[in-house]
């Protein structure tokens, strides 16, 4: 379990997750938010992103996280374990109204720099389009996974502490 990919609806709790996980297997943490937005919400054009995507998942031991199913092809490869937060829409869209309420005009970490939090209409519809949309694509992806990559789906937060507890023990064992 050197390379963990965490995907899901925004608001899910990916970042949160990886960076929990992160600290507990002692894995260098990547946030693809991070990586993608530049200064003021700015956004890199497809060829450059994916240039640095695949810079990123080349390395040899990460927690990642971020959807971007446009880079799917150049991450999903290389990694040893993919753990898909697949909550309800309804819980995601409440977590991100919280999440702008808590952190309105404040950058966090987790976010390139100078962007800050802020409320966006077409945001929370894409949450709540998320499950129409890219639950499929997203399912199709894990059923092409080859065996010696290991799947994750956790349908509530209450499944993390096994999954933090499961992965725990696999690093412990290797």
């Amino acid at each position: 379990m050197q390379r963990i990919l965490v995907i899901g609806s925004p608001g899910a709790g990916k970042s949160t997750l990886a960076r929990r996980l992160s600290e507990r297997l002692d894995l260098p943490l990547i946030h693809l938010d991070r990586e993608y937005f530049g200064p003021g919400w700015t956004m890199p054009p497809r060829p450059e992103w994916r240039e640095r995507v695949s810079a990123l998942a080349a390395r040899p031991a990460w927690v990642m996280d971020g959807n971007y199913a446009s880079t799917f092809d150049i991450r999903v490869p290389r990694a040893t374990a993919v753990v898909w937060l697949d909550l309800p829409r309804w819980r995601c869209a409440l977590s991100v109204l919280w999440r702008v309420a808590k952190n309105y005009g404040r950058v966090r970490p987790d976010l390139g720099p100078d962007c800050a939090e802020k409320f966006d209409l077409s945001f929370m519809r894409w949450i709540w389009s998320y499950p129409r949309t890219m639950r499929p694509k997203t399912a199709r992806m894990l059923e092409r996974l080859r065996p010696d990559q290991r799947v994750f789906v956790l349908r509530s937060r209450s499944d993390i502490p096994a999954l933090e507890a499961n992965l725990t023990h696999v690093k412990e064992a290797a």
